[in-house]
């Protein structure tokens, strides 16, 4: 069963850093594009960063960077995303997914097409 698992959400204050962490089972997604989004309550599903199968190109949604960053460990079948300076806007359940296209790098929703259950993270002013 291809899996991807989300960790590390929780509550932290503005200004505060969170870790999260989707480690993937049932396949290696070494050969894909790896992304994060979010959504909170009544928005629509964000953009927050994808990174390319070897790491060698990560993209960041305007509202995250200089803040966030993205990472991989391909030997552990893991990506991460290092969250700082969080502010309550950055409240949301955030998602790791899998781009569809071996070696592609989207941005888009569609372009991917394994995704995790997400992790809550909820930052108080």
């Amino acid at each position: 069963q291809v899996q991807l698992v989300e960790s590390g959400g929780g509550l932290v204050q503005a200004g505060g850093s969170l870790r999260l962490s989707c480690e993937g089972s049932g396949r290696t997604f070494n050969h894909n594009a790896m992304g994060w989004f979010r959504q909170a309550p009544g928005k629509e599903r964000e953009f927050v960063a994808a990174i390319s199968w070897n790491g060698g190109r990560i993209l960041y949604g305007d509202s995250v960077k200089e803040r966030f960053t993205c990472s991989r460990d391909n030997a552990k079948n893991t990506v991460f995303l290092q969250m700082k300076s969080l502010r309550p806007e950055d409240t949301a359940v955030y998602y790791c997914a899998a781009d569809g296209a071996p070696y592609g790098l989207g941005y888009a929703t569609n372009d991917f097409d394994n995704w995790g259950r997400g992790t809550q993270v909820t930052v108080t002013s």
